[in-house]
């Protein structure tokens, strides 16, 4: 199978790895070096600078990747405006999740969506928050699932509000977090999830965690809570009742349980899709989306 130039040199701006781009186009490292010197030498410039620490993209390779993703973005959209008029939902239907989404609620949603829609293509990336957020104020995809409160101007309704969890094998009630050792062990996310835990310990406790560990995955966090490694602080979401560990609801001074949203967010020409209102629909069925919608 023959990866095409656009599909290539998109990969390679986003990845900025050569090795990185090679896996996810499915070739090999010296087979993606030597297209990338045949397209630079056909263009007759440099598209990428080539150091130790990965890629850096040149201003000539910034205007050809931009004709790349203007190009391909069009061929996608081809199929859904070719068959708009008609009943049959297929085409490419593109979304943004935010990892926690796509790791423990989008599986459930895009099954049954799968099964009642085959023909549609699903694109779907994961990543932090304010990723799917950048994804989507650059129109990139036609749906994003965003954790917090974003500031999107489309249409954006509410799934539902996520309460957080202290999550621990010894620990019996959040006052002895003013005088545990353990440590808290936090997941990487993105700056406005840890901006609610530390304004809700500030306003709970007079001195940060004696002891703190950092992992990179939230499944990888909620296992070392599970084992006793330290307790962790976990949207309602990610875990389920379990007898081996406690598990707390996270309450301000004023009595007020701290939840984390989720919004699905779109726009009135995207919706204008059939797939893309096709999803929406199923999210909706789901008995996820709770009644205030905003539409601007």
């Amino acid at each position: 199978m023959q990866v095409s130039e656009m599909e290539m040199l998109i990969t390679l701006s986003e990845e900025l790895n050569m090795r990185r781009a090679a896996e996810r186009l499915f070739v090999s490292q010296p087979a993606l070096s030597q297209r990338l010197v045949a397209i630079e030498r056909r263009w007759g410039t440099k598209l990428f600078i080539r150091s130790s620490r990965g890629l850096s993209i040149t201003p000539q390779g910034e205007k050809v990747i931009g004709l790349a993703k203007a190009m391909n973005r069009k061929e996608l959209e081809l199929p859904s405006e070719l068959t708009a008029e008609e009943g049959a939902v297929y085409g490419t239907l593109r979304i943004a999740v935010a990892s926690i989404m796509g790791q423990y609620w989008l599986p459930r949603v895009l099954k049954r969506f799968v099964e009642r829609y085959p023909h549609v293509r699903v694109q779907l990336v994961t990543g932090w928050s304010s990723e799917m957020m950048r994804h989507m104020l650059e129109e990139h995809f036609h749906i994003g699932i965003i954790r917090g409160n974003p500031d999107w101007k489309g249409v954006k309704e509410r799934l539902f509000s996520d309460p957080l969890y202290l999550v621990d094998s010894e620990l019996t009630s959040i006052e002895q977090l003013r005088v545990t050792d353990r440590p808290f062990i936090q997941f990487k996310s993105d700056s406005t999830y840890y901006q609610e835990i530390l304004e809700w310990w500030q306003d709970r406790f007079a001195s940060p965690p004696s002891r703190t560990l950092v992992v990179d995955q939230i499944e990888t966090c909620k296992q070392m809570a599970l084992h006793g490694i330290g307790f962790a602080i976990l949207p309602e979401s990610t875990i389920q009742q379990s007898n081996e560990v406690m598990q707390l609801p996270l309450k301000t001074s004023s009595g007020k349980v701290l939840k984390r949203d989720t919004w699905i967010l779109s726009t009135e020409s995207m919706l204008e899709l059939k797939q893309v209102q096709a999803f929406w629909d199923i999210v909706k069925e789901e008995g996820g989306s709770q009644s205030d919608g905003i539409r601007h």
